[in-house]
């Protein structure tokens, strides 16, 4: 048990202590000046009452009753109870290709809008892991940090287009660099990629990107978008198709989803391939392969509100209190 004192600033109600001690010394000087003016100190006695001993503690007993009056206010013994617990939890990226192939349509209504809505509904179903976001094509870039605002997250999905990386082409290298990058302060039991792609890599460097994912501890969950069939890959200018891309044979290029590397991918960190072209079972396989790959940490949970004390506190105030009343109901001190 740790003890912990929930608002410092509370502590300058103890100097109601000092100053309270200083008009009852005050006072207890003008009135025996007031004795002394009105009568010689012979004549004291059989002038004025005479108290008991006892309430020569009444000041003591006035200031006691503050004091702890003060303490049941500040709740000083106010737990803060620091609990060992183990929680399940990961830090997973969902790394998005971005590439011109995710405009293809052959998954509705394309592969890059299926993706960002498998992440979406993958999101939902997440409890105490961190998301973070990385985008990539020819180049990678982090869109965010590893957070738990799911919200905030969703919102940086629905901005996501093919053309929020400039420099085209696919690079699964660069996109595992800048996952490294992020998970640099994060233990490897507990560092996951979920990685969605048609699995084109046109820069080769995917074994590259597996020896490099296994370096730094990272498993990866393969999703596929994309049919074996594949599909013409449009493009656009401003949100207007300007056509389909051609091969420097002037021919329709047709993309097609490269399987094949993103179960190698997957199988080779640890991880597993999932076929993300349905929306209804993709984001419950993700979650579940998640949970079953999450690592135990021991977490210190600290509850600022576990113990609170002021009613003792209170009740030896109230103790005083009566006590003054039942013994000195004039309220008056003896000097």
């Amino acid at each position: 048990m740790n003890w912990y004192l929930g608002n410092y600033w509370y502590l300058l109600l103890l100097l109601v202590l000092p100053v309270l001690a200083f008009f009852m010394i005050r006072f207890l000087q003008w009135k025996k000046k007031r004795k002394q003016i009105f009568a010689d100190l012979q004549f004291h006695d059989a002038l004025f009452e005479k108290k008991s001993g006892f309430t020569k503690f009444f000041p003591t007993l006035y200031l006691l009753a503050t004091l702890f009056l003060i303490f049941s206010i500040i709740d000083l013994l106010s737990g803060s109870e620091e609990v060992k617990s183990k929680q399940k939890m990961n830090n997973v990226i969902f790394m998005l290709d971005v590439s011109n192939s995710m405009n293809a349509e052959d998954i509705e209504p394309s592969r890059l809008n299926e993706a960002k809505n498998v992440m979406i509904a993958t999101m939902h179903k997440l409890r105490n892991d961190k998301v973070g976001i990385v985008i990539f094509a020819g180049q990678a870039t982090s869109i965010m940090p590893l957070t738990t605002d799911y919200n905030s997250a969703e919102t940086y999905i629905n901005a996501i287009e093919s053309q929020s990386v400039q420099s085209q082409g696919t690079d699964f290298l660069k996109a595992m660099e800048i996952a490294v990058q992020k998970f640099k302060n994060v233990s490897k039991g507990s560092r996951k990629v979920v990685f969605f792609s048609d699995g084109e890599d046109n820069e080769g460097n995917d074994n590259e990107a597996i020896k490099l994912a296994n370096k730094e501890g990272i498993s990866i969950i393969s999703v596929g978008i994309g049919s074996d069939e594949g599909a013409p890959v449009p493009e656009y200018e401003y949100g207007q198709l300007m056509g389909y891309k051609n091969d420097s044979n002037g021919q329709t290029v047709i993309s097609k989803r490269q399987t094949e590397a993103l179960v190698k991918m997957a199988q080779s960190t640890d991880g597993i391939y999932i076929d993300g072209n349905n929306l209804n079972e993709a984001p419950d396989k993700i979650a579940d392969a998640l949970s079953k790959k999450s690592s135990s940490s021991e977490v210190m949970v600290k509850s600022q509100n576990a113990n609170h004390y002021y009613q003792y506190f209170l009740a030896v105030s109230i103790f005083f209190f009566l006590l003054l009343f039942l013994l000195n109901p004039k309220r008056d001190f003896n000097i």
